[in-house]
């Protein structure tokens, strides 16, 4: 079995990721490639998308936000990301058992003596009237019957239980706004498909080519890093005759798409800057492929990274139009020059070209 050392797996990620050479695509067709975008933080898949596209207009962005052509709920990993309309809806029941757990397990004892299918079915009929809530709004309606576990609890577990999304103005551009949500249905007028009967898993198995396509080659625990879902094994195991397999130098075993890209090892990586908590670094288990051991909790922490080589060199911040990059390891003149010349240009984006001020810090000793 071909062993694809780690260089191999950093050009391959980029370039599915589309970090190797910004793509010609339009907003929503890279939303849909890329699985949807990590948006826990509202304003960072517009630069998620700058460092991606070639020609990258935020308004367009706002505007499927407002449109209900991309959506922003709870999916992977219970995290905000933002998806296409018909992702959310195809695969939000695939996701609804996880959502459900990832929650429980974080307030278990509050929740004690809850019937959760009595919460769910009270919370429907909370927000059955289109009305936007916030997470302590809908937990308000329905702590007279449940006034144990308070409402920020009741709240968040209604919005794992029931298939919500978030409104704009939240997660428009420039705008600030807090989280109202409604009903995914009622938001996009149609209705969320029940999960698939057990013993087929059709989404799965999309998951699994989506994923590919945009993170691979991978292993299945790296799948389950991103999506946070455990049942996905069956699904690669019928689909094993249009897979082909690999080794990583850790003696992994890796899963691709045969016609998808591996570019050679050897082909040059530009500086790309990327915002928090993206999915380039959080949607594998091994992150080594793009960030060292030794700097893995950056991106949990929801630090900005710069990418120089392909890999996590530094970190970045914004501040009065000035991006100031602070490396994690010694910069080469050549290096710094790219860092500089393309923080520029990500001032200007973030400025509406008011400033293209970038200050780099010192290498570390």
């Amino acid at each position: 079995m071909t062993v694809l050392d780690t260089r191999a797996l950093n050009r391959a990620t980029l370039a599915r990721q589309l970090l190797l050479d910004r793509a010609d695509l339009l907003a929503l067709d890279a939303v849909a490639h890329l699985g949807g975008l990590q948006a826990q933080e509202p304003q960072e898949p517009f630069i998620g998308l700058w460092s991606r596209l070639r020609a990258f207009d935020p308004t367009v962005l706002s505007t499927l936000l407002t449109e209900r052509h991309v959506v922003r709920t709870h999916l992977m990993r219970r995290t905000v990301h933002l998806l296409v309309a018909d992702d959310a809806v195809a695969w939000r029941p695939r996701h609804d058992a996880m959502l459900r757990q990832r929650v429980l397990g974080v307030y278990r004892s509050e929740l004690d003596g809850v019937d959760l299918d009595d919460l769910a079915a009270a919370a429907r009929a909370v927000v059955a009237d289109g009305e936007p809530r916030s997470m302590p709004d809908i937990g308000r309606a329905l702590v007279d019957r449940w006034p144990s576990p308070g409402p920020r609890v009741l709240g968040e577990m209604a919005v794992a239980l029931l298939p919500m999304t978030q409104l704009p103005p939240r997660g428009v551009w420039r705008a600030k706004a807090g989280a109202r949500y409604v009903l995914l249905s009622a938001w996009l007028d149609r209705e969320i498909a029940p999960p698939t009967a057990a013993g087929a898993d059709p989404v799965g198995q999309q998951l699994v080519r989506r994923y590919l396509a945009a993170f691979g080659p991978a292993a299945t625990a790296d799948l389950r890093a991103w999506c946070g879902l455990a049942g996905l094994p069956a699904a690669v195991t019928a689909m094993r005759d249009e897979l082909v397999t690999f080794r990583d130098e850790r003696g992994r075993k890796l899963i691709d798409l045969p016609d998808a890209p591996r570019p050679d090892p050897d082909t040059p990586a530009p500086v790309r800057f990327l915002p928090a908590f993206d999915n380039a670094i959080l949607g594998y288990d091994d992150r080594t492929r793009i960030i060292d051991d030794a700097h893995r909790l950056l991106s949990v922490a929801g630090e900005r990274v710069v990418l120089v080589d392909g890999r996590v060199a530094a970190t970045w911040s914004v501040e009065s139009g000035t991006v100031t990059v602070d490396p994690l390891r010694g910069l080469s003149r050549a290096e710094r020059a790219a860092v500089t010349e393309q923080g520029q240009a990500l001032a200007s984006f973030l400025s509406d070209d008011d400033s293209d001020r970038v200050r780099v810090g010192s290498s570390p000793r």
